[in-house]
């Protein structure tokens, strides 16, 4: 079967910013706009809640998947950040 959405390189580029993640927040409903592939157990999506975009990661562990989330910004700018990470310049 062949994968329809993108994966996150494996490898990160020379200079990557690392991003912070957190425990996720509550409360706020959310719109994922973009995701990775969940062929891997490291799922990234792109998100917006209240005006501003995020990015949320799960890494999908036997027991319970753990979530971690970004910062929130501007969308423009968290879909700048989402592109970073689908090329390797962001992890």
């Amino acid at each position: 079967m062949t994968c329809v959405s993108p994966h996150v390189p494996d490898r990160r580029q020379p200079g990557c910013t690392k991003l912070a993640w957190f425990e996720p927040s509550d409360g706020a409903r959310v719109r994922v706009l973009a995701w990775t592939c969940d062929c891997l157990a490291l799922v990234y999506e792109l998100c917006q809640a209240g005006g501003q975009g995020f990015i949320r990661r799960t890494l999908q562990n036997e027991d319970a998947p753990e979530i971690r989330e970004t910062h929130r910004w501007p969308l423009t700018q968290a879909r700048e950040v989402w592109a970073a990470l689908l090329t390797g310049m962001a992890r």
